[in-house]
C-alpha cells in the first residue's frame, strides 16, 4: 500500500518533494516508519524495491533481533535495525519533532526499553504487563504502570526505571518533543502528574505522559 509523498507523516525525516508516493508501514501507521523508507531514503543502503526484496529473501535484516522480510514492516520509536552482513546496527531516536536512526553497538542493538501501560496479576502471582509498542510480557518482577523496562531481545528482563527526580529524560509528545533533561522534581497538579525538567534551554514543567525514560 501507498500514499501521496505530500501527505507523508511530519515524523518522516525526508522531503516531501519526489517520488509522488511512498510505501507505508503494514501497521501502526501513525506511529511508525515503513522499513522501504528506512533502507532507502534514510540509510540509503539500496536504491529501490527490487534491491530491498534481495536482501530481505537473503535474511539479512533483523529489527529488535527478529528477521522480517516485508518491504512495510514499521519501524518504531526505539526500535533496533541491523544488517549482520555488513555489521551495522542503528536504533531509532528522535531528533527534534522527527525521527532519526543513530548508528550503535552490537551490544545496543540487543536491548529496548519499554514504558508499562497496563499490569494484570494473572493466577498464580504471575503478572502479565502491557508494553508501549504493542508488547505484552508475563514476568515474576514488580513492575507498575508508568515505569519503565529494558530488556533483552529474548525478552531478559535486564532492569526497570521509575521516573523520580535525577532520572534523564527523552520528550516524546508535544511542541518540546525530542528535547531531552533531567527531572529536577515532580508533583502532583489535580489529576495531572507534572515533572519539571532541566533541558539546554532551560526548565520545563511537563505532564509525566509526555516523558520517556533514558537507559
Amino acid at each position: 500500500m501507498h500514499i501521496k509523498r505530500k501527505t507523508i507523516p511530519k515524523f518522516w525525516p525526508i522531503s516531501r518533494s519526489g517520488t509522488k508516493y511512498m510505501t507505508v508501514a503494514t501497521h501502526d501507521r501513525s506511529n511508525s516508519i515503513p522499513l522501504m523508507v528506512v533502507m532507502r531514503d534514510i540509510l540509503g543502503l539500496v536504491k529501490n524495491r527490487k534491491e530491498l526484496l534481495k536482501v530481505l529473501h537473503e535474511k539479512k535484516i533483523l529489527v529488535n533481533g527478529k528477521l522480517v522480510n516485508d518491504k512495510g514492516y514499521p519501524l518504531l520509536l526505539f526500535d533496533s535495525l541491523s544488517i549482520p552482513s555488513i555489521s551495522k546496527h542503528y536504533k531509532i531516536n528522535l531528533n527534534g519533532h522527527k525521527f532519526c536512526l543513530n548508528e550503535v553497538s552490537e551490544k545496543e542493538s540487543k536491548t529496548k526499553l519499554y514504558k508499562v501501560l497496563k499490569r494484570t496479576m494473572l493466577p498464580g502471582k504471575k503478572l502479565q504487563v502491557n508494553l508501549s509498542g504493542g508488547k505484552n510480557l508475563l514476568t515474576s518482577e514488580k513492575l507498575e504502570t508508568g515505569e519503565f523496562v529494558l530488556l533483552g531481545n529474548d525478552n531478559k528482563f535486564i532492569k526497570k526505571i521509575t521516573l523520580q527526580k535525577g532520572e534523564e529524560v527523552l520528550v516524546v509528545k508535544g511542541k518540546h518533543m525530542g528535547k531531552t533533561g533531567k527531572i529536577l522534581a515532580i508533583e502532583k497538579i489535580g489529576e495531572d502528574t507534572i515533572a519539571t525538567i532541566s533541558t539546554k534551554e532551560g526548565e520545563l514543567k511537563l505532564n509525566i505522559d509526555t516523558l520517556f525514560a533514558l537507559e
